[in-house]
């Protein structure tokens, strides 16, 4: 459906080059909701309005089902821009206008009628939950209700691609959560393809298919979100999903308790990840059944990342050695994925890891 290839966007600002985008491909499936992460600076916001030539490429070719739209003349780029929808970070309603009015506004060149026009508004207010709001003003309205009328504007003229810049990012969680559940039943319900820009690997988990990782311009990792999560292979996108799933947090609240970390000679601070049906498995369990391992568990948490459970466990390991290395490989054995986060003989908790 989406074909960027090689794509390419440089700026000049007194005598200064700046590579915002530097040689990215990606492609986007119809029906998909594909998500774009990185930093503020990394080129993502630059890229996505590549998509509908609000920012031309350098170099690079834009492919939307097949033909490149940098080839169309502007009527053509004029019909193209219809199919494609975008919202943003902050709404960019007009403050003048009622909700009604500013649906309307994205239909005066559709060539409907005025009662066609108000049909089609009411049916947008109804899918995105106004239909109460249609005389309201933005200013009366929260935050979560602006995008969502934001949403509606966008989807006027029944485009097949949305295009969401940092949407969530001024929202609150309970406001961003109800935003995310309308992009999914819209993706559901119309087929809606949607790319989906954020700095927030958490929004990324809710509501995408695929994910491209961006630093520096350059789409560093790409992989659908089950792959994503469960096996980042880049540092950054490992920040990322560690921030996502609050390990980090966990860890760091640990060490801030060293009666948790204070370890005897038999025992051992050690990270498990696992997914997929291991979740589902009494692992702990059989390592005191075949072991004699004792497990104190200090955090466990479990996401469901499109259907697919996903888990983190922080535990203290109780055991002889030897009993404790047999129960370390027979995990490994099992697809759990072993970070060594301190042992009796190191110092503190922030040692480089071991993986296992």
């Amino acid at each position: 459906m989406i074909e960027l290839k090689n794509i390419n966007v440089t700026f000049h600002q007194k005598k200064k080059r700046i590579d915002a985008v530097k040689s990215v491909s990606i492609k986007i499936d119809k029906g998909d909701v594909f998500g774009i992460v990185g930093y503020s600076g990394a080129g993502k916001s630059t890229l996505v309005r590549v998509i509908n030539l609000l920012q031309r490429p350098t170099t690079g070719e834009v492919l939307i089902q097949g033909k490149d739209i940098l080839d169309f003349s502007a009527k053509e780029l004029r019909q193209q821009r219809k199919k494609i929808g975008m919202i943003f970070q902050h709404f960019n309603l007009m403050k003048e206008r009622t909700i009604s009015e500013n649906i309307d506004f994205s239909l005066k060149y559709s060539g409907l009628s005025k009662a066609k026009r108000k049909e089609k508004i009411e049916s947008l207010l109804t899918l995105v939950g106004l239909e109460e709001k249609r005389e309201a003003y933005p200013s009366q309205l929260s935050g979560g209700q602006k995008q969502r009328v934001a949403i509606a504007r966008a989807l006027a003229n029944d485009p097949e691609i949305l295009l969401c810049d940092e949407a969530t990012s001024a929202l609150d969680p309970k406001t961003t959560s109800q935003i995310l559940e309308l992009l999914k039943k819209l993706n559901q319900d119309l087929g809606l393809t949607i790319v989906l820009i954020t700095h927030e690997m958490q929004v990324v988990k809710e509501v995408c298919h695929k994910v491209a990782v961006m630093e520096a311009g350059e789409v560093i990792e790409e992989n659908d979100i089950v792959s994503i999560f469960s096996n980042p292979q880049k540092e950054l996108t490992k920040d990322f999903i560690r921030t996502a799933t609050h390990i980090d947090q966990a860890i760091e609240t640990i060490a801030q308790h060293p009666t948790l970390t204070n370890l005897a000679e038999d025992e051992e601070l050690i990270e498990f990840s696992y997914v997929g049906e291991q979740t589902s498995e009494p692992l702990i369990a059989q390592l005191y059944s075949k072991y004699h391992i004792v497990t104190n568990i200090l955090y466990g948490n479990v996401e469901i990342v499109q259907q697919v459970p996903i888990g983190n466990l922080i535990v203290i390991l109780s055991g002889e050695e030897t009993q404790r290395e047999k129960a370390l490989t027979f995990l490994k054995k099992q697809g759990v994925k072993i970070k060594v986060l301190k042992t009796a003989k190191t110092e503190r908790l922030n040692v480089p890891l071991q993986v296992v």
